[in-house]
């Protein structure tokens, strides 16, 4: 690449006080990792050239999501030529569907596929009614088992998650192994059907065929007219709020909170990928302002990227989700608490992996503001 080396985009972003999206022509300068940005209806600059560190070239491609400072911008197309030849790639998008079997194993699940190269770009726990299922395996209808895959993949929540990646669709279904869990176990150990299938219908995870069908299938999930989609998954009761905050879900750390959540005996009972707008954060945060030294910074942190959203369940009244996250600054949670989420995974008192609901009394409204208000 040479010196002077720049790249175009036509970025989206949705102006939430207008309810339009307004488009930008994003210059990335590779040289020193500075941004540039255009109005492109108004002709004039919006973004002065400006060194920008969370911003990366391989960030940087046609469908992705990147985040320039607190402003959520989807790249929707190459702006000149030059950009389209250097790094116009093979990115691909296919539906990663956890199976109700292998959602206790939610966590080592995205770990895989984080770890594989892929980005999760879009997740949620749903419920699928029969005739959701019926759409999904529509291509299943005249097979003996057809019956008993709709019974199964209804018999309790999903995580669909829609993932990014060079030639995702295949190698997605290398990822996964041959459908039937045992033959996986004899012809790819590795895969997860071996690891996390038991037969040729309870078998972890499913992924699309071919490029047609992983469209039609994300459209199920993630309807692009601005349609639902199936029923988040969230229950409403004995529930607290956890969110993931974008630094650790940037680090790939996703996968590895959610195990330790599992594993420390709490039940996850719905799951969301969210890009927050910096007014949701605040309403969010609300209660922090003014007593909080940080609340400025901690709303910019959660609205810096993608976070994820888990209703947590303390079924057991003696486990208390808050103590097992730790205190909030994790320097103090390292020494006093070293088991806990912010000691293992908390960077500082910013970026403190995970937010966790304060007063047991708000654990419903937190859940409730992601889950109905936000997810509708």
């Amino acid at each position: 690449m040479s010196q002077d080396d720049r790249f175009a985009f036509i970025a989206e972003w949705y102006d939430p006080n207008a309810s339009l999206f307004r488009r930008y022509e994003l210059l990335y300068y590779p040289k020193d990792g500075s941004v540039e940005m255009y109005d492109v209806k108004n002709h004039r600059t919006f973004l002065k050239r400006t060194k920008y560190d969370d911003l990366h070239l391989e960030d940087l491609f046609v469908g992705n999501k990147v985040t320039v400072f607190s402003r959520h911008l989807s790249l929707v197309d190459y702006g000149d030529q030059y950009t389209a030849r250097k790094l116009g790639s093979r990115k691909e998008r296919t539906l990663a569907l956890v199976k109700p079997d292998a959602v206790p194993k939610i966590g080592e699940l995205v770990d895989i596929i984080i770890n594989a190269g892929f980005t999760i770009t879009k997740a949620k726990m749903m419920v699928l009614s029969r005739k959701e299922a019926m759409d999904l395996h529509v291509d299943h209808q005249s097979k003996p088992f057809y019956n008993e895959l709709l019974h199964f993949i209804t018999s309790g929540p999903v995580v669909a998650m829609e993932i990014l990646g060079d030639d995702a669709v295949s190698e997605w279904k290398k990822l996964l192994g041959p459908a039937n869990s045992g033959v996986a176990r004899a012809d790819a150990p590795g895969s997860i059907r071996a690891m996390f299938g038991t037969d040729g219908i309870r078998n972890a995870a499913h992924g699309p065929d071919s490029f047609a069908s992983a469209a039609r299938e994300l459209e199920l999930f993630f309807p692009s007219s601005g349609g639902h989609g199936p029923a988040n998954s969230a229950k409403f009761t004995n529930c607290t709020c956890c969110i993931i905050k974008p630094h650790a879900v940037n680090e790939g750390l996703t996968g590895k909170i959610i195990k330790a959540v599992l594993d420390g005996g709490f039940e996850i009972s719905a799951l969301q990928l969210f890009n927050m707008e910096r007014a949701n954060v605040e309403e969010f945060y609300e209660i922090y302002k003014g007593v909080v030294a940080e609340y400025t910074e901690m709303v910019t942190e959660l609205c810096s990227g993608p976070c994820i959203a888990l209703e947590i369940r303390q079924l057991d009244p003696q486990k208390v989700f808050r103590d097992f996250c730790g205190p909030s600054d994790p320097e103090i949670a390292r020494h006093l608490r070293p088991g806990t989420l912010r000691a293992i995974f908390g960077k500082n008192k910013i970026q403190n992996a995970v937010h966790c609901t304060d007063l047991p009394e708000d654990g419903l409204l937190e859940v409730q503001y992601f889950f109905k208000i936000l997810d509708n």
